[in-house]
């Protein structure tokens, strides 16, 4: 099972991230769960400066920015 980790404090961009990593996961047919990270010292705890990111089992795979399901999807496989 993949975690995905949704990092940010849930503006609308941390919100579509979170949305668009559900849409590739589902899209690929693979078991996920997905957590939303919200809390600014445990985002740090990362090594993120800039929000909002996605980590995928533990490793962060994308800082700043919302990619679209497709994108996402090649980070999941």
């Amino acid at each position: 099972m993949k975690k995905i980790q949704i990092l940010g404090t849930g503006c609308p961009k941390c919100k579509k991230l979170a949305e668009n990593a559900e849409t590739a996961a589902q899209t690929l047919g693979i078991e996920y769960e997905i957590e939303k990270v919200t809390d600014i010292n445990d985002i740090m705890k990362f090594g993120v400066m800039m929000t909002p990111a996605l980590a995928v089992d533990g490793q962060v795979k994308v800082v700043g920015k919302v990619p679209c399901p497709k994108d996402i999807q090649a980070t999941l496989i």
